[in-house]
């Protein structure tokens, strides 16, 4: 039987991953960790264990006690709050990590999984249709990170025969879970004010083109990734997934046919230059013949749900 521990629970990621693996393995089978309390309203029941992933003998110490097979770590500070404090990110996002990959190949854990991202390439990377194999320079530490990350998880494979598997996220949409600090995270944002406001304002420029994914394919992604038979497995660093790529003012015209005034305007930060050095669309051909990756969610799709589920949640507060 399945004994899965996903760190990082409480974060936008975990909370979609979590439901999902509750409803396939059962949420006795499902222990969720963070460092600061889930939504109970969206995941109740699921024991919960409060958990700084930098801390070597906490991690040790609930892997052990629940006899955890399965690893997602998803704990980090993301690209625009690893700006804001790059040497702390990186003491988070790269010891953390030593700590998942130490613990797990010393206590009998059959799989991890650990996400990449697509910040992982970097200004000489092909910005379109970017391929499995390029140019991976970031200037940005979170980047760094994960480029770091990947190689490690492929050294962790190779040396110790640790089952890591990763995919590199491009940015990512669900209304379940606010936005962690992310360069992408005006895809959520958006959603929100148009709802409101009637408006938003965008720290992204016209024109930023971005790839993108609902978080519903992403968790499937993630599953299904995690779930394929290990000889399909032929990328140990991480795998490229892909679904849409947008800029903000094409989601902004998704938006208008259900929201027809709603008007958009644009004060590019900080975070214009990270976005700027990403790739505008992703080649994930390998992850599709590999292990059969395949979307659902385009552009129109995501934004109807999105709304839809953003005037629920926003109603159900008030």
């Amino acid at each position: 039987m399945k004994k899965i521990f996903v760190i990082g629970a409480a974060g936008q990621i975990g909370t979609d991953l979590t439901l999902k693996l509750n409803e396939l393995f059962g949420v006795d089978n499902v222990i969720i960790a963070d460092i600061r309390e889930p939504n109970r309203e969206i995941v109740p029941n699921n024991v919960f264990e409060k958990l700084d992933v930098l801390d070597l003998e906490r991690v040790k110490e609930v892997v052990t006690r629940y006899k955890i097979t399965d690893i997602y770590h998803l704990a980090a500070i993301l690209s625009g709050n690893a700006e804001l404090n790059p040497r702390f990110a990186w003491h988070l996002n790269m010891d953390g990590f030593f700590n998942v990959l130490n613990v797990a190949k010393d206590n009998g854990v059959c799989k991890v999984f650990w996400p990449s991202s697509i910040a992982a390439f970097g200004p000489n990377s092909r910005k379109q249709n970017t391929p499995q194999f390029d140019v991976m320079n970031p200037n940005t530490v979170y980047g760094i990170s994960k480029v770091s990350g990947e190689l490690w998880a492929q050294y962790y494979f190779e040396k110790y025969g640790l089952d890591i598997r990763s995919l590199r996220y491009p940015g990512l949409i669900s209304y379940k879970a606010e936005a962690g600090g992310g360069t992408t995270d005006y895809a959520v944002e958006i959603f929100y004010d148009a709802i409101k406001k009637g408006s938003y304002t965008s720290f992204l420029d016209k024109g930023t083109t971005l790839p993108m994914m609902y978080m519903d394919d992403a968790i499937r992604a993630t599953i299904e990734l995690m779930e394929a038979d290990k000889e399909k497995i032929k990328i140990r660093t991480s795998y490229n997934v892909a679904a849409i790529s947008f800029a903000p003012e094409e989601l902004a015209a998704e938006i208008k046919k259900h929201i027809p005034d709603f008007e958009i305007n644009y004060k590019p930060d900080f975070r214009q230059k990270i976005a700027e050095s990403w790739p505008q669309s992703i080649d994930d051909s390998r992850a599709r013949s590999d292990w059969g990756w395949k979307h659902e969610y385009d552009l129109s799709k995501m934004t109807e749900v999105m709304l839809k589920e953003i005037e629920k949640k926003i109603k159900h507060k008030v």
